[in-house]
């Protein structure tokens, strides 16, 4: 703040004590030619009376300790522009304290799970609950309340996951965050195939989880276009590659859509989705309580990644 607001602000607190202190001691005071207490001729109603009584004294000293009271308050405690007061307190030092005093409470609450793997954690029902109100708190934004995500938004509640279900994999995708891109191969395709080369890719991408369709007419042109220009992310086979973030083709999961119409645009105009780092929002043991709740959520009997080894199916989670 300038000196130049301060010394205003400065100027109008002292404007408003000194006022109230004037104002107190000139009502206060009686003065030749006023009426007496009970002699002011003003009658309401035959019987109500109103009388020219000053306030009690002990009220009026009551207002003068007050504003006293006002001026030592201000001096200490700061109010007056730039002025930071003399006690040196302030709102960002009072939060500061009790954001320290918190973190301390939450350290102390999170301590038993530092450095656990998320899978182990997952056995402790209070670190489930844990996880899920940070989940509520910070997740839910994208991935819903229930977890089921939505489009474009991957459901956490199944065990497909296009960067890797392990709880190594979980753990890094929370805390680092990962960007999976497709490109948009529309000109491309129609300059290989024409018009119909995108729907034709739509409908052989389709065969691949779906072996009724594999006979199909654009399915079969689209094979040919699929190898292409698709198996360098996809795979010849569909199955995808985790360590792209590329979806396995063959399961029945769609994150943008299963239409005809959403098919053809992931196709034609490509996706970009961004799950963000929340290392420095979250902290690592925040991010493994999490990391245990979302596991949990997929693996419901509560077994361990060494008891049931982690899935090869994917899900940008």
């Amino acid at each position: 703040m300038s000196a130049g607001w301060s010394w205003y602000i400065i100027a109008l607190v002292a404007l408003n004590i000194f006022g109230c202190a004037w104002l107190l001691w000139w009502t206060a005071k009686r003065r030749p030619g006023d009426p007496k207490p009970e002699d002011t001729s003003h009658y309401w109603d035959g019987d109500i009376t109103e009388y020219n009584k000053p306030m009690p004294r002990w009220w009026i000293n009551g207002f003068y300790l007050l504003l006293a009271f006002s001026v030592v308050y201000i001096f200490w405690y700061g109010g007056l522009g730039g002025y930071e007061g003399y006690g040196k307190w302030s709102s960002a030092g009072e939060h500061a304290l009790a954001k320290a005093a918190d973190d301390a409470r939450l350290e102390e609450t999170f301590a038993p799970y530092k450095g656990r793997p998320i899978d182990q954690i997952a056995q402790d029902p209070a670190a489930i609950k844990l996880g899920q109100a940070i989940f509520n708190n910070n997740c839910a934004t994208c991935h819903g309340s229930s977890a089921q995500g939505a489009i474009g938004f991957p459901n956490l509640r199944d065990d497909i996951w296009h960067w890797g279900g392990s709880p190594e994999d979980i753990l890094t995708t929370i805390l680092d965050g990962r960007e999976g891109v497709m490109p948009e191969w529309g000109s491309v395709l129609t300059g290989m195939g024409g018009d119909s080369a995108v729907i034709s890719v739509v409908a052989y991408v389709r065969s691949l989880s779906d072996s009724a369709r594999s006979k199909d007419y654009l399915a079969v042109q689209g094979q040919r276009l699929y190898e292409g220009v698709c198996i360098a992310c996809h795979g010849v086979d569909g199955k995808g590659n985790q360590a792209l973030g590329a979806p396995d083709l063959t399961d029945d999961y769609w994150l943008y859509g299963d239409s005809t119409a959403q098919l053809v645009e992931s196709v034609s105009k490509g996706r970009h989705g961004v799950m963000p780092a929340w290392r420095d929002m979250l902290g690592e043991t925040r991010a493994r309580l999490v990391g245990a709740y979302v596991w949990s959520l997929s693996h419901p009997g509560g077994e361990t990644a060494s008891a049931a080894p982690a899935t090869q199916e994917t899900s940008p989670q």
